[in-house]
């Protein structure tokens, strides 16, 4: 794996994609998706303390990038994605999100 995608979306870029990205609603996060000009998709989670409690949203949090990583070879190439987790994900099973998060790749690869 590149060093530059196991880095993450700092501050400014997740303010970018929020900006200028595309937005789709699922029941247990927002996905914000923008075009990016080099190849790799790179991924932002952002938890607030409307989730739960710090165990809770670092759960939400590893869940989300675990999806990412199984089903990256999904992803379109070339994007900046960055997931607003919802609250319904803290009672969630992994399987749940998985298929969610895989519908949301097949979905950001059609537009």
């Amino acid at each position: 794996m590149k060093r530059d995608a196991r880095k993450g979306l700092k501050r400014v870029l997740c303010r970018r994609v929020y900006e200028q990205g595309r937005k789709i609603q699922f029941r247990y996060f927002t996905a914000f998706i923008l075009a990016k000009q080099d190849n790799g998709a790179r991924i932002g989670v952002t938890a607030t303390r409307k989730i739960g409690n710090a165990v809770q949203r670092n759960r939400a949090r590893r869940l989300v990038r675990e999806a990412f990583r199984k089903n990256k070879w999904l992803a379109p190439n070339g994007v900046d994605i960055v997931i607003n987790v919802k609250r319904p994900l803290v009672e969630a099973h992994y399987r749940d999100l998985e298929s969610e998060f895989i519908t949301f790749l097949e979905r950001a690869v059609e537009k």
